[in-house]
């Protein structure tokens, strides 16, 4: 049952790096066609701008939410690659106790905000700002959820992620 549950997460998470390809796919194509209508027609989009910056929010924000493993997470290593896996253990836990915290207090402001901003629309698609808006309360959810796994993870005394970088390699 639990190499069920690995497989089906690995099979997610591929499919979470299929969509942020498509998405910047679609960034770069279209900073390809605003690039031509620019510089090669003398005829700027306006549209192009924003389908570049909200490909780039939703990208940047979707994969950290699913796709960046725990050893990929900023830290500083220079402390944390030096001290024994019991003081690892409680730093997780700790960090992660404080990030479901301020994500927790954080999510019924930040839904009520996206929710609110569904009475403006963007400049050149008309498109509900709070579509452009509601990938941060996805990536809240989806970390709220990761820091719960680590935490739970930490008090069972599972090990750490690797964090020296002669280890983990490229």
């Amino acid at each position: 049952m639990w190499s069920q549950g690995l497989a089906t997460a690995r099979w997610l998470r591929k499919r979470a790096e299929n969509i942020a390809v498509a998405w910047l796919s679609l960034m770069f194509g279209t900073f390809i066609v605003q690039i031509f209508f620019r510089y090669v027609l003398n005829n700027p989009l306006g549209w192009s701008e924003e389908v570049i910056v909200t490909t780039w929010l939703w990208t940047v924000l979707w994969g950290a939410a699913f796709i960046l493993g725990e050893s990929e997470e900023i830290r500083f290593d220079i402390i944390y690659s030096n001290i024994s896996e019991n003081t690892r253990r409680v730093f997780t836990a700790i960090t992660g106790i404080a990030l479901i915290f301020f994500y927790g207090i954080s999510l019924p402001a930040s839904f009520n905000y996206v929710s609110f901003m569904k009475v403006e629309r963007s400049a050149y698609l008309h498109v509900p700002i709070n579509w452009m808006y509601s990938v941060y309360i996805i990536f809240a959810l989806a970390c709220i959820g990761r820091y719960c796994w680590l935490v739970y993870r930490a008090f069972c005394g599972d090990k750490s992620p690797e964090t020296d970088p002669a280890k983990i390699g490229d």
